[in-house]
């Protein structure tokens, strides 16, 4: 199985994607072809001594950066690291791509070099976040933020299919998130697809608020994707308060620095439990191909995690199982 990985996306790219690259591929038996700038990465590879078979490269002379417009960038560096990497899908090169780069501009590119599966009208982006009764999947997380009631409809027949053929869960719960669990709370664009959701074959179980998200009410949260990029955004950011804020009152006095020895096991857990690096990349849902998007910031553990993600999302056929669902 061969992984398109974009050598140049990331706030530390390339050296880190190298090595996470490196990673996955002696762990999970995959071949990876890393796209990008090719004495950049040649260089990057014999710093690390790698000498196997397992890692190709493919020259991408341009990069879309993290500020630049992603239809406006797709159109005009069409020799970018990612338009390439798509294409090597595209033309059955390879069989999955991953970016930690530009994800505006992987969304499009996607878009419009794999095109969308036959049914669906706008991908989304899925993440898998913990819950206290396990993982959930949200979705969308910033792909489409401004979809149509039907669109969250599709949004929650994919999710059900990711869920079912690779969290294994056999009949997983849905939920829309809203700003109230009644039924007619919401604009009427939400109680739209709330009707939409609950005549169709899904398992859903009516609104659900922000305060559910980390409860595990249920197995798939359903929103648009300005809602679900501001819910992701606000619980990253409420995480790396947590952390620190504990940090900061176990390190203020020696009662604290002592217990904090005592305790160090415990929140290493607690830490990795709750790190997005430990769950790989978002999913793009809904193009016809694997596309893994992820967190600009991702170390080496993400992007080994990301390519793992897209291995299994291969082995499974998700897209078969979603074309099925939409049928």
């Amino acid at each position: 199985m061969k992984i398109v990985v974009d050598a140049m996306g990331g706030d530390h790219a390339p050296e880190v994607v190298i090595t996470g690259s490196l990673e996955a591929v002696k762990e999970y038996n995959v071949d990876v072809i890393l796209v990008g700038d090719q004495p950049k990465i040649e260089a990057l590879l014999k710093k690390a001594r790698y000498k196997g078979n397992r890692i190709t490269i493919r020259h991408a002379p341009e990069a879309i950066e993290m500020c630049e417009s992603a239809a406006t960038s797709v159109r005009r560096k069409r020799n970018s690291s990612i338009v390439i990497g798509l294409n090597l899908v595209k033309e059955g090169a390879a069989d999955a791509f991953f970016s930690a780069g530009n994800t505006g501009a992987v969304v499009c590119a996607a878009t419009l070099e794999l095109r969308l599966l036959p049914g669906i009208e706008r991908p989304g982006i899925a993440i898998i976040t913990p819950t206290l009764k396990g993982v959930s999947l949200i979705i969308d997380v910033g792909a489409n933020i401004d979809p149509k009631a039907t669109q969250l409809l599709q949004y929650g027949i994919m999710a059900d299919a990711y869920c079912k053929n690779i969290l294994n869960k056999s009949n997983p719960s849905v939920g829309l998130l809203n700003i109230g669990e009644e039924e007619k709370k919401g604009t009427e664009f939400i109680r739209e697809a709330y009707d939409l959701l609950e005549k169709s074959k899904l398992n859903f179980i009516g609104n659900v608020e922000g305060k559910d998200l980390f409860k595990g009410k249920c197995d798939i949260i359903v929103c648009d994707g300005f809602v679900g990029n501001v819910a992701l955004k606000v619980s990253e950011s409420a995480v790396e308060a947590m952390q620190t804020f504990l940090k900061r009152h176990l390190l203020s006095n020696i009662w604290g620095k002592i217990g904090l020895v005592f305790m160090m096991p415990s929140l290493k857990r607690f830490k990795k439990e709750l790190d997005y690096a430990e769950y790989g990349g978002a999913l793009l849902l809904g193009v016809n191909g694997v596309v893994i998007i992820g967190h600009g910031r991702s170390n080496k553990i993400a992007i080994k995690n990301a390519i793992r993600v897209a291995k299994e999302e291969v082995e499974r056929q998700v897209n078969a199982q979603i074309l099925e669902a939409i049928k």
